[in-house]
C-alpha cells in the first residue's frame, strides 16, 4: 500500500478528517487529492472590469480547491441538528453536537479566536416570527466571516502540510477495491490505501453518482433547493442581525403549502457568483473586517424539491432552471423586487436609479421567466412574510439575484460509521447527502478519523 488512508477532497470533511488522524495516529501515512488549487493559489478571475462574468476556468477557484466551497463563504459554522444535515440520524444528537463544538474549538485555535458566537436561544424575535406565521429555528452560530475563515484555514494548511501528503489539482477519476484496500486513479498514476475517505463536497455530486454506480452502493435521490438571493440595505435586517447574525426562518405559503426558508445570510456582505459543474448560480458572502463590509445585507430564498416517481433527478431539474438562466442573462440575472411583481423586466437604467446599489455585476432581466411559477409565486409570498418582522423587505428597490440553486448529492448509504457497504470505505461531507453545511461536514470528517484510530 502506498498510504495508509487516502482522503478525496480537501474540503472540510477532508481537513478535520486528516486533521483528527494526525492527532491521534501521527505515524499514519496519510495523503489527500483535490481537484482544486491549494489555498494560496485559489483566485477567481473576475474582477468586476476586466473580467466582469465567469470564463468557465478549468477548476473553480470558488469551489474547489483546500477548504472546499466553504473557503469563500462567510466563515459560518452552524451549531445545531435543526438544519445542516442529517448527521445525527446516523450518529445521535449528542454525538453530532459535541463534534460540532469541538471543531468550533478547533478553528478558535487556529485563527479564530475573538470571534463571536450568536444563538438564537430565548431570543425576543422567536415570537415574533411565530405572531406573524414565521419560524425562526434554533441554532448557536459561529461567524468567522471569510477572511478570519482563511486565516483559519491557511493555519489548518500550514499545520497539516508537514505531516501529510497533498496531491493538488490531481482529480480522482476511479475508486477501485482490492483484495486488501482501495486503489484510486489519478490522470498519470494509480495509489492504493488500506482506507479510503471520500469528502467531495456539493460539487462532486456527478463524479459520486459515477462511483457509487461502478461499486453498486445503494442510493436514494435527495432534494434540490431553488430561489433566489435577496439584496437589501443593511438597515432592513440589522435589528435581527445585530442581534442573532444568522437567522434561519422558515415560512409555510397559504398557496402551495411549500416551505420557503432564508438561508446563509450575510449582514454587510456582498453577492457573488460561482460555477457548479459549468452552471453559473448566485450566492454571498461577508466579512469580519469591517473596511470590506459593504451596505448591504444578502440572503437566500429557498424552495425545497424532492422528486420520486417516475422522475426522481432533482439535481437535474435544478440545473435545467440555471441553464435557462445562464441562457437569458449570460450568468446571474437581476431583477428590482417592483419590476418582478408589475410583470416587467429590469433595465440597466432601473436598476441605475434604484435606491440600492448591486454588489454584483449581473444582468438586468426578468426571473419570471426562469423560475417557475410556483416557486417563483412562494418567494413573493416570503418577502411580504418577511416585511411584517422586516419591514422594508418588500420596497420596490429590493434587488433579487437568480438562480440560487442548492444541489444535494444523492443520499449515500452508510452505516453509523458512515462506512459504505465496504469495509474502509467511507462517505463523508456534503457530498454523502448527509451533511449540508461546514459544521456538518466537518464533525462527520472528525466521527470517522476516530472510527479509524480505534481500529488501528
Amino acid at each position: 500500500m502506498n498510504y495508509d488512508v487516502i482522503i478525496i477532497g480537501a474540503g472540510p470533511g477532508g481537513i478535520f478528517a486528516a486533521y483528527e488522524l494526525m492527532q491521534l495516529k501521527p505515524e499514519l501515512k496519510v495523503a489527500v487529492f483535490e481537484a482544486g488549487n491549494e489555498l494560496a493559489k485559489r483566485r477567481c478571475p473576475i474582477d468586476g472590469d476586466k473580467i466582469k462574468s465567469c470564463i468557465n476556468c478549468k477548476s473553480c477557484s470558488i469551489m474547489s480547491g483546500f477548504g472546499g466551497a466553504g473557503a469563500f463563504s462567510d466563515g459560518k459554522y452552524n451549531i445545531t441538528n435543526d438544519f445542516g444535515g442529517t448527521l445525527y440520524e446516523y450518529i445521535g444528537k449528542r454525538r453530532a453536537l459535541e463534534l460540532m463544538h469541538y471543531v468550533d474549538k478547533i478553528n478558535l485555535s487556529h485563527g479564530g479566536e475573538g470571534t463571536k458566537l450568536y444563538t438564537t436561544a430565548g431570543s425576543r424575535f422567536k415570537t415574533i416570527c411565530i405572531q406573524n406565521d414565521l419560524h425562526l429555528l434554533d441554532a448557536s452560530v459561529r461567524h468567522l466571516g471569510t477572511d478570519i475563515n482563511f486565516i483559519v484555514l491557511e493555519n489548518l494548511y500550514a499545520e497539516l502540510k508537514e505531516k501529510v501528503e497533498f496531491f493538488f489539482n490531481t482529480p480522482v477519476q476511479t475508486v477501485a477495491r482490492l483484495e486488501e484496500g482501495y486503489e484510486v486513479k489519478c490522470a498519470d498514476a494509480s495509489y492504493s490505501s488500506k482506507e479510503c475517505i471520500i469528502s467531495v463536497g456539493r460539487s462532486g455530486s456527478k463524479w459520486m453518482e459515477k462511483v457509487c454506480r461502478e461499486l453498486k452502493i445503494p442510493t436514494k435521490s435527495n432534494r434540490v433547493d431553488i430561489g433566489v438571493r435577496v439584496e437589501l440595505p443593511a438597515a432592513v435586517f440589522a435589528h435581527l442581525t445585530d442581534e442573532l447574525y444568522e437567522s434561519k426562518i422558515v415560512y409555510r405559503t397559504e398557496k402551495y403549502g411549500d416551505r420557503v426558508r432564508t438561508f446563509c445570510m450575510n449582514p454587510k456582505g456582498a453577492v457573488v457568483s460561482e460555477n457548479t459543474n459549468g452552471i453559473i448560480t448566485v450566492n454571498g458572502h461577508s466579512y469580519e473586517d469591517p473596511a470590506r463590509q459593504t451596505e448591504n445585507t444578502n440572503f437566500a430564498l429557498l424552495v425545497a424539491k424532492h422528486f420520486s416517481e417516475p422522475f426522481k433527478d432533482s439535481n437535474g431539474y435544478g440545473e435545467s432552471i440555471a441553464r435557462l438562466s445562464n441562457m437569458l442573462g449570460g450568468g446571474v440575472i437581476v431583477q428590482r423586487f417592483g419590476d418582478l411583481i408589475r410583470g416587467r423586466r429590469s433595465t440597466p437604467g432601473r436598476i441605475e436609479e434604484a435606491f440600492v446599489t448591486p454588489t454584483l455585476s449581473a444582468t438586468p432581466g426578468d426571473l419570471s421567466l426562469v423560475l417557475p411559477k410556483r416557486i417563483l409565486d412562494g418567494i413573493i409570498e416570503m418577502i411580504y412574510a418577511l416585511d411584517k418582522v422586516a419591514p422594508g423587505t418588500a420596497n420596490e428597490d429590493t434587488l433579487l439575484y437568480g438562480v440560487e440553486v442548492k444541489f444535494y448529492n444523492m443520499e449515500v448509504e452508510v452505516s453509523d460509521k458512515l462506512e459504505s457497504r465496504y469495509k474502509g470505505l467511507y462517505v463523508i461531507g456534503d457530498g454523502s447527502g448527509i451533511t449540508h453545511s461546514l459544521s456538518h461536514a466537518s464533525a462527520s470528517g472528525v466521527h470517522v478519523a476516530r472510527n479509524i484510530a480505534e481500529n488501528r
